[in-house]
């Protein structure tokens, strides 16, 4: 009894943290989000608030999030499939 006592809240402070983790990636490898940030930064671009040296290195970002996104996503795709 006594080191569920002590264990109890280290399981809370874990859990607290995957559902952190899942949230940060749900909003980094989200594919509907990084779109939306992708048109942002091209009007961010249009209308000359950032270089376009900044777009190229914000864009290559949210190209690589976009295609582990896809990854992410084709892999889930293929385990519920399994």
């Amino acid at each position: 009894m006594l080191h569920k006592l002590f264990t109890l809240p280290l399981k809370a402070v874990i859990k607290v943290g995957e559902k952190i983790k899942e949230e940060a990636d749900r909003e980094l490898y989200d594919l509907e989000f990084i779109q939306q940030q992708l048109v942002q930064l091209q009007m961010l671009l249009e209308m000359g608030e950032i270089t376009e040296q900044e777009y190229a290195v914000k864009e290559e970002e949210l190209l690589l999030r976009y295609e582990i996104a896809m990854e992410r996503e084709q892999s889930n795709t293929e385990v519920i499939e399994e």
